[in-house]
């Protein structure tokens, strides 16, 4: 999707100069959390950098600790989630045939990853998926017949830090009106002549984001959105499911940027004292921007960055590999380490709604396929989770925040 970023949040707590990263406490009603900035994050990674070449380990057998899959079914569940699965493996086997993965593998740097071991082992994944009776079954099949290359994480003992991400809805026009003001901009096709530094986001649509004609990008308008907060919320995560006045639906996605840094208005606000860093969440800043309206354009053009967009024309939201990304079936790596488009399995609390409508966090093991990037997701530590489209995809994904486990599977020699 080459999103900017996921708004997603952890429980934090500092000391003696070290980032800890604590589990999310659930209440009653919400998780407790808050959040971790670009800037925290970074910390991650101070002092210690992965080699290319050793970002991923084969272990000599699979962790004793492993779950199964628990949302695969029985041999005769030839939809739901398991044909989401199959379908994601398809499209990640249509991206391994293409001349952009042989380019990609062609300098892939662990020379035992070759695009023709990704594509013989999720062609084996996929005969496995189709006869199995169980995850449970599935699993022990996979460890018998798969290598497990685990990730070497932040701190070259395996730490990943799991966020989420999501595709949002919202109403839009192809053309402006009293209610829908403010625009999204395809990509200007002059962008890669345009002298740097480039403009900064209040220079390309105004402090109030109404800049109209009087913008280097009038004429470039392809949608106009109700709200500024949405508008940005679409600059954030890369992509929208679109909802027009006739009720038609269409999909925009990630054109391109401007070569200007993402800025976190949310740091912003703790930086100054608005909001304490242990209540930082998505509610809460749209909470201070509603007591303060005056404040969102002023916090907003402090992100002087400004992406580009467009139409999909109903086509999901796709991942850096042009493939449509699969809910709870796709994940975001730093594609110059992990292989793109390859089987990989993620264990990590991840929330979900209970059966009373609560979110409460759940430990999942689960099979997913490497199909995107982003442009917070940098290092051997980093994994950005797609939980799909609309509001309850984004609640989840706002308080996604954990470390795990993330691993590669790749068919051993003797099965190939």
């Amino acid at each position: 999707m080459k999103k900017k970023l996921a708004y997603c949040q952890v429980g934090v707590a500092i000391a003696s100069s070290l980032i800890l990263f604590s589990g999310c406490q659930k209440t009653q009603q919400s998780l407790s959390i808050v959040s971790v900035t670009p800037e925290i994050e970074q910390l991650l990674t101070v002092g210690w950098k992965a080699d290319a070449r050793a970002v991923l380990q084969p272990l000599a057998s699979p962790p004793d600790e492993l779950g199964w899959d628990e949302k695969i079914g029985n041999r005769d569940e030839i939809f739901g989630d398991k044909e989401i699965l199959l379908q994601a493996i398809a499209r990640s086997l249509e991206y391994l045939n293409s001349p952009q993965a042989k380019a990609a593998y062609r300098n892939y740097p662990i020379p035992e990853i070759t695009q023709a071991r990704v594509i013989r082992s999720l062609k084996r994944f996929q005969e496995l998926l189709l006869i199995a009776n169980s995850g449970e079954e599935l699993m022990s099949a996979v460890k018998r017949e798969f290598v497990f290359y685990q990730s070497v994480g932040s701190d070259n003992l395996g730490t990943v830090l799991f966020s989420a991400y999501f595709e949002p809805i919202y109403p839009a026009s192809r053309t402006p009106t009293a209610e829908y003001r403010y625009p999204l901009y395809r990509l200007p096709p002059d962008l890669k002549s345009w002298s740097k530094p480039h403009p900064t986001r209040e220079e390309l649509e105004g402090k109030n984001g109404l800049l109209g004609a009087k913008s280097r990008l009038a004429g470039l308008e392809i949608f106009w959105l109700k709200s500024r907060w949405e508008a940005y919320l679409i600059h954030i995560q890369g992509s929208a499911r679109l909802i027009l006045p006739d009720g038609k639906q269409t999909t925009i996605g990630y054109a391109g940027n401007t070569a200007r840094d993402y800025n976190s208005i949310g740091w912003e606000l703790v930086q100054e004292g608005k909001i304490p860093l242990e209540e930082l969440t998505m509610p809460r800043i749209l909470e201070y921007f509603q007591i303060n309206p005056g404040a969102m354009d002023e916090y907003i053009s402090r992100d002087r960055s400004f992406v580009f967009f467009e139409e999909k024309y109903g086509v999901s939201a796709l991942g850096s590999i042009e493939v449509p990304l699969s809910a709870e079936r796709a994940i975001a790596t730093d594609k110059s380490l992990m292989p793109p488009g390859a089987l990989a399995l993620i264990q990590a609390s991840i929330p979900d709604y209970n059966s009373s409508g609560t979110l409460e966090e759940r430990q999942i093991t689960r099979f997913v396929l490497d199909q995107d990037a982003g442009g917070a997701i940098k290092g051997a530590g980093r994994v950005d989770y797609f939980l799909g489209s609309g509001e309850q995809a984004g609640e989840r994904a706002g308080v996604t925040r954990s470390y795990g486990q993330l691993y590669y599977l790749l068919l051993r020699s003797e099965s190939l």
